[in-house]
């Protein structure tokens, strides 16, 4: 029954605890864990109708129009149907979330205990144990409700955003605005681009080579194409209707404009929200961790519990106390605050790390942040400035050519797919130039959306004269492929081999100056054409190359330099050509012995990929497939390893690595596959960020360790104290006060200081240490319990029955004191208080405790809990008995550290 409780307590509690924070997530892992997938059949119906609607029969449906909703109509939308959120990611109601933190095994057993105990009319015990309930329930649902309440506030920090077109009056003109995607309506006509997630679901009115992410709705591996257009009534299934999209999926590439028709709870994802959430999605390695060491401490005390059960019933014959006294134990060997003490540092370095410009949107993604040993990171905003200036614009001979920079423009003004730094910064050079002119003299006709196996996307336009070209813009061998010919001064020529080598030449020396190379190509097209594909992208006139200087951070070489220091190896992933990389990389410090490209990860296996990307630094031109493969290679030789990006290309390795790294400024793709957002694109914040999971993994360390080492040492005090003597060395009563005091003792643990040398290395889950450490440390404690039991027995005459009383409250006060004072001595590897102080919280809680306990002892509380005054001789004899254990230790500790070190 413990057993099957533990199982449930640790599903429930490391899958289910953060869960405000990440409830979107397992939601989408629930799914493609194969959730089932069953929705109304209402909902099915509504998707079909709107699937084969007219884009009049939608308007008329929604009380919209082709210039959306004005403020009216969104009012009446909102009353009508609320906002745009699932009820599976609201809140629990604080009694469902009281219930929930009271529901775990611990509680239960005390509950069973207490139970048994006002059976056998033990009044006393019986308050002592709801007591012990009532005060873990309650600060684990307090802890809880405070980590909810920052997690929401830090969350709204890094919301995600959709574009909406809205009229600005009845009958008025449409208007695009950004708005919360939790405002969006029915009715409200959105803008889609590469790398938005669809926020709602969507019937496509308008789309330009449309593809959608619905993995995790379907678990197909590759988009799906969607375009506008009725659907035919053959199909039953809306997943698979072609002009429809679904709240939880992302936009690939493209770009298209949508009807929402459905938000909340009235969305596909928001019918299969709560059924996912029942399922448990795959632990991760905070989970992982932390269930290994719950269950050491679990296995532990379902060894000894039957071992102190025969013992005592064998030496004393009285089975039913043996019972009682066993079940004590047993409560003393779980560590019940484990959950709030977890919560509360966990949720301290959230909100620590915001204050750094770090938020978190997985709680236990911390601890992996303090782990972490290898972060990969593109090249771009973060070695470098977020600001990409346009150095030169050439023809393909190396010389200045105006007309490349007036075909950039064209590209980069009318292309309505995601505008990135490159696109701002040709904006911003011709906006000193004849931008308005050139704008006047040609309109928009069509264009082929950027995508990264092409790596490059066109735009059409028209000229007042009608002509019409077809201008392509993109990376340097995606754009030569697709070449024939080359413009030479007024002449265009033929791009054989020789002329090839020439231009290739010409950018390769712009590349070793560090300036990242793009292609600009063209061809005239029919101006009556109107519908364009890739296909058109063939036959191209290279016109020549636009140069962009993306100079370093002053900041990213001593970044590079600490992160060194604290044991994260930097590896950069970028999608540059190996010589911008290599440059960039160089001048900031970091070393470059080769650079793997994209092509020659193609031909390696996982294994080889494995063995090589170990020892690289750089990776250049590489896909959005290949970052994640190098990051999955990376993990599988057993590092812990982040990501850092914030593009949509960098979706798939977020979603890879142990630790996804975003910033507020990226896509919404990227900053929904991530654990962790920056405020502030820099390697600066990330090294604050990982000094901080590696304090809040040290301090909850602390405790299970403490927890794990002295319930060790009791169990064999008991067991000795349980062989030789004619009573109970505690009552079950005393067992559980202790148990109670030492849990409270340990509330201040997170918020202790942490030591500057285990900041400088990653911190990681080691179960066989724990194992190491509680069997090094618990039988010191014993042999100083074994003294108390022969002081009490030889030089206080405590050795009748008629006398426990006497020898069970000597032990019971060394007891508390001794492991309260060892928190001191274990909290640090250097000798405590000297050259190692706690936080004032701990201190004081240890003051609070010791004075607790003693006084304890003198006052008529003492005969509720079967306790009595202790002899003033006592006295000195514990100081010595204290501070011979805390000095055994110090030294057993600089043993300790030397052959195994310390965690």
């Amino acid at each position: 029954m413990i057993t099957l409780y533990a199982r449930q307590l640790f599903t429930r509690l490391y899958h289910h605890l953060p869960r405000r924070l990440f409830q979107r997530d397992l939601m989408l892992d629930g799914l493609k864990a194969g959730a089932s997938r069953t929705v109304p059949a209402a909902l099915t119906r509504a998707c079909l109708e709107c699937a084969q609607a007219t884009q009049a029969e939608l308007y008329a449906r929604f009380a919209s129009g082709p210039q959306g909703l004005d403020a009216a109509g969104v009012a009446i939308a909102h009353r009508r149907h609320g906002l745009n959120s699932v009820a599976a990611e609201q809140p629990l109601t604080w009694r469902r979330h009281l219930w929930s933190c009271y529901r775990n095994p611990f509680n239960i057993l005390l509950t069973v205990l207490g139970i048994v105990s006002y059976g056998t009319d033990d009044i006393i015990a019986a308050g002592v144990i709801a007591l012990m309930v009532m005060i873990a329930t309650l600060l684990n649902f307090i802890q809880e409700a405070r980590s909810n309440k920052a997690a929401d506030a830090l969350k709204a920090m890094v919301s995600n955003t959709a574009t909406v077109l809205r009229a600005d009056g009845p009958g008025g003109s449409g208007v695009y605005q950004e708005i919360a995607m939790a405002s969006l309506v029915p009715g409200d006509i959105v803008k889609l681009s590469a790398g938005d997630m669809i926020p709602a679901d969507l019937r496509i009115l308008h789309a330009r080579d449309l593809f959608i992410g619905q993995a995790a709705l379907t678990g197909e591996a590759l988009p799906v194409e969607k375009k506008a257009g009725v659907a035919g009534e053959a199909g039953r299934n809306p997943l698979e209707c072609g002009n429809l999209c679904f709240m939880g999926t992302n936009v690939v590439s493209g770009t298209a404009q949508a009807l929402v028709i459905g938000t909340g709870d009235s969305t596909w994802f928001g019918q299969l929200a709560g059924q996912s959430t029942a399922q448990c999605a795959p632990p991760n390695a905070f989970q992982l961790g932390i269930s290994r060491v719950s269950w050491l401490l679990i296995r532990f005390m379902l060894v000894m519990t039957p071992v102190v059960l025969l013992v005592n019933g064998f030496t004393k014959g009285d089975w039913w106390e043996a019972a009682l006294f066993s079940l004590s134990v047993a409560v003393g060997l779980t560590p019940e605050m484990l959950p709030m003490i977890v919560t509360s540092s966990l949720a301290k370095g959230a909100v620590q790390l915001s204050r750094q410009k770090v938020i978190v949107k997985r709680l236990d993604a911390i601890q992996n942040f303090g782990a972490m040993d290898i972060l990969c990171t593109d090249k771009t905003g973060t070695l470098t400035q977020d600001k990409i200036v346009l150095a030169s614009h050439t023809d393909a001979f190396g010389k200045r050519c105006e007309r490349v920079l007036r075909n950039a423009w064209l590209n980069s003004f009318y292309q309505t797919g995601l505008k990135n730094l490159l696109d701002k910064a040709v904006l911003e050079k011709m906006a000193q130039e004849d931008a308005g002119l050139a704008q006047a003299r040609w309109r928009k006709i069509d264009e082929i959306p950027f995508d990264f196996e092409r790596r490059r996307m066109s735009v059409i336009v028209g000229a007042d004269d009608g002509q019409a070209r077809l201008i392509c813009k993109g990376a340097l061998e995606e754009v030569l492929g697709v070449c024939s010919r080359v413009r030479h001064g007024d002449d265009i020529v033929p791009l054989g081999a020789a002329l090839l080598a020439q231009i290739s030449a010409v950018a390769g020396e712009l590349s070793l100056q560090g300036l990242r190379v793009v292609a600009v190509a063209g061809k005239p097209v029919a101006m009556e054409r109107g519908d364009f594909s890739r296909l058109d992208e063939a036959d191209l006139v290279l016109e020549g190359y636009i140069a962009f200087l993306d100079p370093p951070k002053e900041s990213t070489a001593p970044a590079l330099e600490a992160l060194a220091r604290h044991g994260v190896t930097v590896k950069i992933l970028t999608g540059d050509n190996e010589r911008v990389a290599a440059k960039v990389c160089r001048d900031v410090g970091l070393a470059v012995d080769r650079v793997l490209t994209g092509d020659e990860i193609e031909g390696m296996d996982d294994r080889q990929l494995a063995l090589i990307a170990r020892a690289t630094t750089v990776f250049a031109k590489l896909t959005p497939l290949q970052k994640a493969r190098i990051v999955g290679a990376l993990r599988r030789e057993g590092h812990v390893v982040g990501f850092m990006g914030d593009g949509i290309n960098d979706a798939p390795a977020l979603r890879a690595a142990d630790i996804g790294i975003s910033v507020d400024s990226a896509v919404d793709i990227a900053k929904e596959a991530a654990d962790i957002i920056l405020l502030e694109k820099s390697l600066m914040v990330l090294e604050a960020g990982v000094i901080e999971g590696r304090r809040t993994f040290v301090n909850m360390m602390k405790y299970i360790r403490m927890t794990a080492s002295s319930n060790f040492g009791n169990v064999f005090s008991v067991l000795v104290a349980s062989a030789f003597l004619p009573f109970l060395p505690m009552l079950p009563l005393h067992l559980l006060v202790q148990n109670l005091i030492y849990d409270i003792s340990q509330i201040a643990i997170p918020f202790d200081k942490v030591d500057e040398e285990q900041l400088r290395r990653p911190q990681r889950w080691r179960s066989g240490d724990l194992g190491r450490f509680m069997v090094f440390f618990g039988p010191i404690s014993s042999i100083f319990d074994i003294l108390t039991f022969c002081l009490m027995w030889w030089v206080f005459k405590a050795n009748t029955p008629e006398q426990q009383t006497l020898f069970q409250t000597g032990w019971f006060v060394v007891g508390v004191l001794s492991q309260t004072l060892v928190v001191h001595m274990l909290r640090t590897r250097k000798i405590p208080f000297l050259h190692s102080r706690p936080s004032w919280q701990l201190g004081i809680t240890t003051l609070a405790v010791i004075a607790a306990t003693v006084g304890m002892t003198f006052t008529p509380l003492a005969g509720f809990l079967h306790l009595q005054a202790l002899p003033g001789g006592y006295w000195p004899w514990l100081v010595a008995i204290l501070a011979g254990y805390m000095a055994l230790v110090q030294s057993m500790k600089g043993w300790f550290v030397r052959r195994y070190g310390w965690q």
